[in-house]
């Protein structure tokens, strides 16, 4: 242990040194960072300091930064010269966490690298006193640069043989249930982390209730759930999740009061409803408020936004909002928040008036912007006729899925006034091929067909 705390990690305690040798473990590019500019003196115990010198010294000889797999086996291979204890100390450290989720790990990767660049500057600050009688400027200024470079970030992308063992690591999707075994079976268990989904629909197809199914079906999984609505008020969605989840009537709600919370109170999962004003939110906006969700220690599992398209283009010189790049731009940065707080993203977006009334419709149909689509993982087109409404009916069309099949429609079950859809298998409607319906999806998979 060491006595320095002026020079070590020792003011930020056992847990954060721990983590940081993981961090260093896991990542590759901070690994890089760090070995140019950490000490082992710097670490206060000396089992993370063997670790951390052990996963240096891999790198240096074979040029390729180790895997989790393999640095155990180092750890655990003879003629090393540890003693009893400390070889003890170093595997049951690896042990307790090398599966641990690390929270604040950009953080303590911050701290760190700020400590140690500050302790090699001190360093080359020592060093240019001594220099000063014998040495040039340049001699000196030369020393104090190549300090000051020390540490700074060098990811240039995936080192191909560096990052060799990154593409032998099993990657998950940890999809999101829709609470459909049909769609579920199509998107392989869901639609997966950093994934966007987009159901498109006319206006009072069902696209705000469609959310609302996907919303309930998460929270019924234990999973935390934050819809935000630009539409309908946080009252009203409270109100739709009410009688998703419980099948209670929308008109009976206030009547029963006593029996939803009974049914809801135990729920294994978390919602948050938040609402904007249309057009006054941006994706910053709601970035920001997921942030603070975060420092609060929330979970956020599934993020629903009831809709995109009104959400608010970051300015960037258009004076029109509705601008294709606006609304393309709109769309990926929806993406991007799914890749930085991994998980799933759903939005709506609305028809053109030709998908009023129309039994099926391509992505063709989809107002103000086609590239928007581009950017999706899942498109679903949502199609309701008048007669559709008066008999609880809708059909779906998976238009793109990079996940699986697409082309297909399916029939729809859905009852607004209970908040309830219920996605059916193909043809369980009646044979779709024998009715102007069908007729209608023979001209839509050539359609879609083209588009591909």
């Amino acid at each position: 242990m060491s006595d320095n705390n002026q020079d070590s990690f020792s003011k930020f305690g056992q847990s954060f040194q721990e983590q940081l040798g993981i961090l260093i473990l896991r990542d590759r590019v901070f690994a890089d960072q760090m070995c140019e500019v950490l000490q082992p003196g710097f670490l206060e115990y000396e089992y993370l300091q063997e670790f951390t010198k052990e996963i240096f010294v891999y790198r240096n000889k074979y040029k390729v930064h180790p895997s989790e797999k393999m640095l155990l086996s180092v750890l655990r291979s003879p003629g090393k010269n540890r003693d009893e204890l400390l070889q003890q100390q170093l595997i049951d450290y690896f042990v307790r966490n090398h599966k641990k989720d690390i929270e604040g790990g950009e953080w303590i990767k911050e701290r760190s690298l700020d400590f140690c660049k500050k302790q090699v500057l001190k360093e080359a600050i020592l060093q240019s006193i001594d220099l000063m009688q014998t040495s040039s400027f340049d001699e000196i200024s030369k020393l104090i640069n190549e300090a000051l470079l020390m540490g700074t970030s060098s990811d240039f992308g995936l080192d191909y043989v560096a990052d060799f063992e990154e593409r032998f690591k099993m990657t998950t999707r940890n999809p999101v249930t829709t609470g459909s075994s049909v769609l579920d079976e199509v998107l392989r268990g869901g639609l997966g982390a950093g994934e966007l989904g987009t159901v498109v629909g006319a206006s009072g197809a069902g696209k705000s209730f469609f959310l609302t199914m996907l919303g309930a079906a998460a929270v019924k999984a234990g999973k935390s759930v934050v819809h935000y609505t630009m539409e309908l008020s946080s009252s009203e969605i409270a109100r739709r999740y009410d009688s998703c989840i419980t099948g209670v009537p929308l008109n009976d709600h206030y009547q029963s009061k006593e029996e939803i919370f009974e049914r809801i109170r135990d729920l294994d999962g978390e919602l948050l409803i938040k609402y904007y004003s249309a057009k006054a939110a941006t994706t910053l906006t709601l970035r920001n408020h997921l942030e603070k969700l975060k420092q609060r220690g929330k979970e956020i599992d599934l993020i629903l936004v009831d809709y995109a398209d009104l959400l608010k283009p970051i300015p960037n010189g258009h004076k029109d909002w509705r601008h294709d790049q606006d609304l393309e731009t709109i769309y990926s940065e929806l993406r991007n928040l799914g890749n930085d707080f991994l998980c799933p993203v759903y939005t709506a977006s609305q028809g053109r008036r030709d998908t009023w009334n129309a039994e099926v419709f391509t992505p063709e149909s989809i107002a103000a912007s086609f590239a928007k689509i581009f950017v999706c993982d899942l498109v679903i087109t949502l199609a309701r006729t008048v007669d559709d409404k008066q008999n609880n009916r809708a059909r779906i069309l998976v238009a793109k899925n990079r996940n699986g099949r697409d082309g297909q429609v399916y029939p729809l079950s859905m009852d607004t006034a209970r908040a309830s859809i219920e996605i059916l298998p193909e043809g369980e409607a009646g044979n779709l091929l024998d009715n102007p319906v069908g007729e209608q999806h023979k001209i839509l998979q050539e359609q879609y067909k083209k588009l591909k």
